[in-house]
């Protein structure tokens, strides 16, 4: 860009918006010669217009001879079509005064057309909309009257043309022969080019505009022509009117008019594009940047590859662009780009030059929208990246990104999306940034980013979580690359992959040398990670491996089926279990004890109920002691065995442990998932108190052999083959119907959880710091509800569920909310509908404006889903307890 262009070796020519000294403009190859008026212009008047002088005007004694001699002419010719229904002599007036407009054989002087068409031409106009009509065309057959009528509004000035023909369609009161007429000569209009001709005739004026109201009401016209005619014409609009095909037509045209400016600056010639920006600008605020920049961008491409000139044009026709369009302008460009390469020959440096350009670059479209994909962020931020002078700019995008990032309240009350754009964001800065530059502001980023992962860390989302472990990881490497690595455990899903990708690209140097390998530090280390838990071979020594070369033929012995030996029997009895668990020395006993509780709990339900509590003590205090495979499921099955087995309590005992000190946040969740674990088993229908029924098979058990039932199927299945039925039925049983067992001790899991909720302890404050352990007990509160539907308890336990909702509706975290909001739906389930406008009525009418609300402006996309469903439910209640009465 910096580079001289050998097509510019005079002195150069300025495409400012008012450059240059005011001297005639020529074009070479124009686009329409008589299209282009006089520097002055024309006299406009209130809609638009242009106002022809009469006769009788005091300066008729400042005119010459010739000048009065084109006013006569005209007036004659006026009158003459106003009032005649001679078809020859109209057909001879319209061919004398097309001399004025230069393409007669014996065309006017260039003096008497520029009269002509400055005071006369939109008068002249006027008159022969107003005779059109089907007699007056057929005043001489075979349409000889139509061509020259039409003639003069597609040779004459064409912004005169332009606007008469607007003004003629808009103020027809009603569908009649002379409206479809001018909306065909419209359609005409534009497919001739004469929106091109339009746009150039203002190109040439470069001093400020004579009439400015005449620009701003061509502006007006040309860009809101689609709705104009749209509103007027209704269903019998055309296609050439249809937004879709209407823009692009005047990005084609507005091309053309840079060509022809470009060719004039290479003549030497002056001009000025302010009017093309303000068209550019206007369609994109029109919202139509995708149909006008669709056409512009590809092209423009194109022709500043390599062009000096075209790229200042370009430069030029951004810059000139209003304020109020330039956010619509820019969004559209970058959409519209292919790349930060194409967006900088496009641009420039103009976020330097404009402050609305920098606001729009640097701040709107990183923190105050999110909808722009991950290519645009890619475009943009390259772009700030291309050029030395705008390197600071993105420097301090990204101190401003990370310091959002890491901020808790953008945390909790962003959505998630927006949340993933702005890592994404941070990622693309750091993969962009050299690290001399990182280094620069190092203490500043490491704050930023040590405190924004302590805040994500501790949200209740994973998916939060998860985006503050893969930027923490990237970001650090980059920035402190020196320093110790920091490494998460985090799942390998597909926005994991996209956003560890973003930083594999090269940063954006001045020269090759300069670029710094930006590579993420995970994907760094990839070989070394699956060298060793992939289980490769590392590669050995030279003639280490001549030793094995003579067991290369032997096959190996097939030992999937082998069982480890163990010294110690698992326990028979659970006091046994009790004891090993707790107070054994002998670990491989331990974990025969661990393995075979479950199926003790099961088979022995009398001696489970005699030590039932104390077992759940000893299971909720167990700490893994040995790489016991599974040991975090064993221990929950276990739990829930004791509690299915002694409901009332171990509940009991469960649920007074977890409002108490000792306790650390983990325990007090698998408390809560426990409970609900246990409700779902005692709520399930058909219910067999079998191992089986509670979960697979212990691994010390003798049944878990895969082996032992295969002779079984073999001969169900000839049996099958072999059995002649007459009647098909059902070849399974369904779940044998019996009573909702949770329904007797639903209280005791429900009640003693939601009583103390709001009294903080020393080291549990569930209104606090562990608002995770809050959502946990929401989401626990609300399945109990619904696993007691049609119960006893339902109507007390939804009565309460209600007041606890409405006590934490309007909590930050968007975990609790979601908790919330599934209580609601649990109660509108579960409570008899009966029930419910008769127990509950005041709790419902308060739900239905906070469930609106939650649905329209919650910032969690989850939270509106659910407040949508819950309003679903409360207008199908509504629906069908209170019908409308028909009038």
């Amino acid at each position: 860009m910096g580079s001289s262009c050998p097509e510019v070796s005079q002195p150069r020519p300025r495409t400012a918006c008012r450059t240059g000294p005011r001297r005639p403009c020529r074009i070479s190859g124009g686009i329409a010669a008589a299209g282009r008026p006089g520097a002055r212009g024309e006299t406009p008047g209130p809609s638009g217009g242009s106002v022809a002088v009469s006769p009788e005007s005091p300066m008729d004694s400042r005119m010459d001879p010739a000048v009065s001699a084109v006013r006569l002419t005209v007036r004659e010719a006026v009158h003459t079509l106003s009032s005649s229904e001679d078809g020859d002599r109209i057909l001879s007036t319209l061919g004398s005064l097309k001399r004025y407009l230069g393409g007669a054989e014996n065309p006017a002087l260039p003096g008497e057309q520029e009269e002509f068409a400055r005071m006369h031409f939109s008068a002249l106009l006027r008159c022969l909309v107003g005779r059109l009509s089907p007699a007056w065309l057929e005043l001489l057959p075979g349409g000889q009257l139509e061509a020259p009528w039409a003639s003069f509004f597609l040779e004459g000035p064409a912004d005169q043309a332009f606007l008469v023909l607007m003004e003629s369609i808009e103020g027809m009161a009603g569908p009649s022969f002379r409206l479809m007429k001018m909306v065909q000569l419209l359609a005409q209009f534009l497919g001739a080019g004469r929106v091109a001709a339009v746009m150039e005739s203002q190109c040439w004026q470069l001093a400020e505009p004579a009439f400015p109201l005449l620009q701003e009401t061509l502006l007006a016209k040309l860009v809101g022509l689609p709705d104009h005619l749209g509103n007027r014409l209704q269903r019998e609009n055309l296609a050439a009117f249809l937004p879709q095909n209407y823009f692009p037509l005047l990005g084609e045209e507005l091309l053309r008019v840079l060509q022809a400016v470009v060719d004039s600056l290479r003549g030497g010639w002056d001009c000025s594009i302010s009017f093309l920006s303000q068209v550019l600008g206007k369609a994109c605020v029109h919202g139509r940047q995708k149909e006008i920049l669709g056409v512009l961008v590809p092209q423009l491409m194109a022709l500043t590859q390599g062009n000096c000139l075209w790229q200042r044009v370009c430069w030029r026709l951004v810059e000139c662009v209003p304020d109020r369009a330039m956010e619509a302008l820019l969004t559209g460009l970058v959409e519209a780009a292919s790349g930060p390469e194409v967006l900088s020959r496009l641009l420039g440096n103009l976020v330097m030059k404009s402050k609305k350009a920098r606001f729009v670059m640097t701040r709107k479209i990183l923190f105050l929208q999110y909808r722009y994909s991950t290519p645009m962020l890619q475009s943009l931020l390259g772009y700030l990246a291309m050029d030395s002078q705008r390197r600071p700019l993105l420097v301090q995008a990204l101190k401003e990104l990370l310091e959002t990032w890491g901020s808790s309240s953008a945390i909790r009350h962003a959505p998630l999306p927006q949340q993933r754009y702005v890592s994404k964001a941070v990622l693309i800065c750091l993969a962009n940034l050299r690290e001399a530059e990182l280094r620069d502001s190092r203490d500043e980023l490491l704050a930023s980013l040590m405190a924004g992962v302590k805040s994500r860390l501790d949200s209740s989302l994973p998916a939060v979580r998860r985006l503050g472990m893969i930027v923490a990881e990237v970001a650090s490497a980059r920035i402190h690359p020196e320093g110790p690595p920091l490494r998460f455990q985090y799942e390998d899903d597909e926005l994991s992959r996209e956003l560890l990708a973003l930083v594999a690209a090269q940063p954006v140097a001045d020269s090759p040398s300069e670029a710094s390998p930006a590579v993420a530090p995970v994907a760094a280390e990839a070989p070394d990670r699956g060298s060793t838990e992939g289980g490769g071979i590392p590669a050995q020594a030279e003639g280490a491996g001549s030793d094995l070369d003579s067991d290369d033929d032997l096959v190996p012995y097939d030992m999937s089926g082998d069982q480890e030996l163990k010294s110690s029997k698992a326990p028979a009895y659970l006091r046994d279990c009790v004891e090993a668990l707790t107070s054994s020395e002998d670990w491989e006993r331990w974990e025969a004890a661990l393995q075979a509780v479950e199926g003790l709990i099961v088979r022995s339900p009398a001696a489970t109920r005699e030590v039932s509590v104390e077992l759940a003590k000893v299971l909720l205090h167990l700490e893994e002691k040995t790489s016991v495979v599974g040991f975090e499921v064993l221990r929950q099955r276990a739990l829930v065995a004791v509690v299915v087995t002694d409901p009332a309590p171990v509940a009991e005992y469960l649920t007074s442990q977890f409002y108490a000190i000792n306790f650390s946040l983990r325990q007090r969740m698998d408390i809560l998932d426990v409970l609900t674990l246990a409700a779902q088993e005692l709520s399930r229908p058909g219910r067999l108190p079998k191992a089986a029924q509670v979960g697979s098979p212990s691994p010390a058990s003798p049944s878990s052999s895969t082996e032992a039932p295969a002779w079984r199927v073999v001969v169900e299945e000839r049996i099958r083959n072999k059995t002649r039925r007459f009647s098909q039925g059902s070849a399974r049983r369904g779940p044998d119907a019996g009573p909702n067992e949770f329904s007797l001790v639903a209280g005791w899991f429900f009640f003693p959880l939601i009583q103390h909720f709001d009294r903080p302890l020393v080291t549990f404050d569930l209104l606090g710091e562990d608002q995770l352990v809050l959502g946990r007990l929401a989401h626990t509160l609300g399945a109990m509800m619904y696993l007691a539907v049609n119960t006893t308890v339902a109507v007390p336990m939804g009565k309460a569920l209600l007041e606890f909702v409405w006590t934490l509706r309007f909590h930050g975290d968007a975990y609790v909310r979601q908790g919330l909001l599934s209580a609601v739906s649990a109660v509108l389930l579960s409570v008899p509908t009966a029930r419910l406008l008769t127990d509950l009525p005041d709790e419902l009418l308060e739900a239905g404006p906070w469930l609106a609300d939650v649905a329209e402006q919650d910032s969690d996309e989850d939270c509106r889903v659910l407040a949508v469903k819950a309003l679903l439910l409360l207008e199908k209640l509504k629906d069908t307890l209170l019908p409308l009465t028909p009038p």
